[in-house]
């Protein structure tokens, strides 16, 4: 016996029996209590281990050698006296273990109560034995019994698991007690988690993933055998998830403890934005750059010089362009650009862009211009720059006079003077302007006299409805004698067109060319003679399309799987009832832009009804009732509403 527990042990009992002023015996076994994996020895003055102990006490370990005599520090027959110890432990997994006895005289194991090492003999020498067996997971008892019979005694004992990987099957239980928690001024994760009870144990392994992702990495190459570990992961904002997996001696590593998550701190900035441009416009300078995932601010950054110093502009700016109208456009600047993320973070500046030299050359004269009187004003056209002019200055007064309150500035390519004085000859120039103000030399045109309109009344009540097909404009005549010229343009100062290539009777006009986006009509009555009234009240349309002068075409359409279009050869069952079809639709390839949605029917053992869908690339989900054949037709519709032509499908459910 273990000469220090033993005196130890009994150095406590005694001290607390004087305590409660009792004279109880130091050996009283009722007193002594071991704690798991310490034995509990109790020592009897026979072999039968009948009657009360004479003495308990805890030992670390079985190994001991009692000559000839007895026990030490207690008084036993030197011969026919028994020792038993028990323990009641925690095996964790269990798993195949070694049951090691060396004994004289006698020895007897037992696990839970079943005898697994029998040497019950008087012997003159030391007798050894190997029990190899298997313990089961958790909670057990082991108990030894020793009789001393005659002569000299010892006896030694010894449990351990078996942990080659040839024997050893059973993978270690998951770590209990597991927390995660993490420190957002040191930016590390702590995991820590409860001593495992296995005996095989050679550590434990520490796992991270990424919030989305199923895959985890082992962050420690060797198993660590403290129960904590500190980890630093990527101070991104991000949820991390750690897992714990004790592993065993054979190599063998447990099951994961549950999913723990931390948030980390934010402290990484986003990429530096890319693609910067800067753009010379009339007094002030465009930027523009791609935007950055995970920004939702940027700033600007502005330098006379491309080494910087570079000084902020603006403020948080949340869209990926900026304006600014603090430059002198005839100086060069260099600009750069930084994103911040939500928690603050900025990222490093981007590349610097720069505006270029200022330019200091005119762009080209104009050339190509006309001037002609209409009854809605002179119109003026000319062929546009294709250098860097950016817009035309007009000039018009009357010929032999100056311009009495300057130019109008125009960004097309022709203009109605609808102030000329009517039969008034009227002289023009065209200037071409770039963006720093340089001007060409003027293109000049006229003289140039609006006609007087004719003495009657233009049609009134001018409407304009837009279909699939045209803009349909409808009018009030005032003289049922007169027939009628038809207007429209696309800006609102630039020339008219005529779209009646002869005089109409009609009080109404279908304008079948009619582009996406606003168009402007105005209408006038003309005689016999061509002479035309003034013209109408102008009316405006703004399309969402052009016109079609046919209906659209069947669409593009597709089942999802497992459904399949019934083909001459095949229409086999797919899919089920209750299993969901998604039908996508798409416009045939030439009528991009002119499809708004679409109208849809399924009929079989059950039917939908017709439905319709906006969008011209659209998708439904329907789910079938039952099963059997199916007929599936989708019809086009333009942007308007009216239904073109249809695709058709078969199908069979099943």
């Amino acid at each position: 016996m273990n000469q220090r527990l033993r005196a130890a042990c009994a150095t406590a009992a005694a001290f607390g029996a004087a305590v409660a002023g009792l004279s109880l015996p130091a050996t009283a076994h009722a007193a002594v209590t071991c704690a798991p994996p310490v034995w509990k020895a109790q020592f009897y003055a026979n072999t039968s281990f009948s009657g009360t102990p004479k003495h308990t006490a805890c030992d670390t370990a079985i190994n001991e050698n009692y000559g000839t005599g007895d026990p030490a520090g207690v008084t036993l027959p030197r011969d026919n006296f028994g020792v038993r110890w028990t323990v009641t432990r925690d095996f964790g997994s269990g798993g195949p273990f070694a049951f090691s006895a060396e004994v004289r005289d006698g020895i007897r194991v037992y696990l839970d109560g079943v005898r697994k090492v029998d040497v019950w003999k008087n012997v003159s020498t030391t007798q050894k034995k190997t029990v190899n067996l298997t313990v089961p997971r958790g909670k057990h008892t082991l108990r030894v019994d020793f009789a001393a019979w005659t002569g000299e005694a010892n006896v030694k004992f010894a449990y351990t698991p078996r942990t080659s990987a040839d024997v050893d099957k059973v993978a270690p239980l998951a770590p209990l007690g597991a927390t995660a928690a993490y420190s957002a001024s040191t930016l590390r994760a702590t995991v820590t988690w409860s001593r495992s009870p296995e005996m095989d144990l050679a550590g434990y392994r520490v796992y991270r993933r990424a919030k989305g992702s199923s895959t985890y990495t082992r962050l420690n190459s060797t198993p660590v055998t403290t129960t904590s570990y500190t980890n630093t992961p990527a101070a991104t904002g991000a949820v991390y998830f750690y897992e714990v997996r004790a592993v065993d001696k054979a190599g063998r590593e447990s099951v994961g403890t549950t999913d723990m998550p931390v948030t980390t701190a934010d402290r990484t900035a986003t990429a530096a934005p890319t693609g910067l441009t800067a753009k010379v416009g009339p007094g002030s300078v465009t930027l523009g750059w791609s935007p950055v995932g995970g920004a939702t601010t940027y700033r600007v950054f502005r330098s006379q010089s491309a080494a910087g110093p570079f000084t902020r502009v603006g403020g948080d700016l949340t869209d990926a362009a900026y304006r600014d109208t603090t430059a002198d456009i005839h100086r060069r600047w260099y600009y750069r650009v930084s994103a911040l993320d939500a928690a603050g973070n900025e990222s490093a500046q981007s590349a610097a862009a720069d505006t270029g030299e200022p330019d200091t050359t005119p762009p080209a004269q104009v050339t190509g211009l006309t001037a002609d009187g209409t009854t809605a004003g002179n119109v003026l056209r000319w062929t546009a720059n294709a250098d860097d002019t950016h817009q035309y200055e007009v000039w018009a007064a009357p010929a032999g006079q100056s311009d009495p309150d300057g130019p109008e500035t125009v960004l097309g390519d022709s203009y109605t003077d609808a102030r000329a004085e009517a039969g008034v000859a009227f002289q023009y120039e065209v200037r071409a302007v770039d963006v720093y103000g340089n001007v060409a030399p003027a293109a000049t045109a006229g003289p140039v006299t609006r006609p007087a309109p004719a003495q009657f009344a233009p049609p009134t009540a001018l409407t304009a409805t837009p279909s699939d097909f045209s803009t349909r404009l409808g009018w009030t005549r005032a003289d049922f004698a007169l027939g009628h010229h038809v207007y429209r343009r696309s800006t609102p100062t630039g020339a008219w067109t005529r779209l009646t290539t002869s005089v109409t009777k009609s009080a109404e006009f279908r304008d079948e060319t009619a582009p996406t986006g606003v168009s402007y009509y105005y209408v006038t009555h003309v005689n016999d003679e061509g002479q035309e009234s003034a013209p109408s009240a102008e009316v405006t349309v703004d399309r969402i399309a052009p016109a079609w002068h046919l209906a659209t075409l069947a669409p593009q359409v597709k089942l999802s799987a497992p459904y399949t279009e019934c083909t001459a050869n095949d229409c086999g069952p797919h899919g089920g009832r209750d299993i969901p079809l998604t039908v996508t639709m798409r416009p045939n390839a030439s009528e991009e832009g002119t499809v708004g949605g679409y109208t849809w029917h399924i009929r079989g053992p059950e039917e939908t009804g017709y439905q319709n869908v906006t969008g011209a690339d659209s998708a439904v989900t329907w789910t079938p009732p039952l099963n059997g054949y199916y007929t599936l037709e989708v019809w086009s519709r333009g942007a308007y509403g009216s239904r073109g032509l249809s695709t058709t499908l078969t199908f069979k459910v099943g």
